[in-house]
């Protein structure tokens, strides 16, 4: 199986670029495979919303409740996962972070409890990028710090300038780390999907 940590902040659009992103899984799936992307949606709340819009795209939902995966609730992810992997068996496991997550600490308790390898994907607002760098820069840091790669996302809502800029901060957090710019509104090109999954 395998499994891609889909981290950012809060409002980064995370749940539109996973949309386009599980499509693009399906087609490139063993066709022979009945589940080929199972999505583990980490809410913060009691009820999952973003789970619904993805229920309409066609793929299959386990929804992970009681806050930050990556901390508190360790044990939680790790049996929702077992039962993934036992009940399904899918080709692809995206996990969807809350906002307020580390994706790297996550990577680590599916790699410390279940031996499980994983690929951390952070979305990054370049809409925002410039009021929320110093004040949430510690969150920011450790986010990217772990990412194999980092999509700048709202592209569209963004000048080049600012662009620049807000690929030079990522690299002060992450140096070397591959960084592709998107609009998840619009299509996104194969190969942004086939770095994300290191096809």
């Amino acid at each position: 199986m395998n499994v891609i940590i889909l981290g950012g902040f809060l409002g980064s659009g995370k749940t539109t670029a996973l949309m386009r992103f599980a499509r693009y899984l399906v087609g490139e799936s063993d066709p022979g495979k009945e589940n080929k992307v199972v999505i583990l949606e980490n809410e913060v709340g009691e009820i999952g919303i973003d789970d619904q819009l993805l229920r309409g795209g066609g793929f299959a939902v386990n929804n992970l409740f009681s806050g930050c995966a990556c901390c508190t609730v360790s044990g939680e992810l790790i049996t929702a996962v077992q039962r993934i992997i036992r009940e399904m068996d899918p080709e692809w496991l995206v996990i969807e972070t809350t906002g307020i997550a580390y994706p790297g600490l996550m990577q680590d308790n599916l790699r410390g409890a279940l031996g499980l390898d994983s690929r951390v994907c952070v979305l990054t607002d370049a809409a925002r990028w410039s009021r929320l760098r110093k004040p949430m820069e510690l969150l920011l840091s450790g986010q990217i710090e772990c990412a194999d790669v980092v999509l700048i996302n709202k592209i569209d809502l963004s000048t080049a300038d600012a662009l620049q800029i807000m690929e030079r901060d990522i690299l002060e957090f992450k140096p070397g780390v591959p960084i592709v710019r998107i609009s998840a509104l619009r299509e996104v090109a194969p190969e942004v999907w086939r770095a994300v999954a290191s096809l």
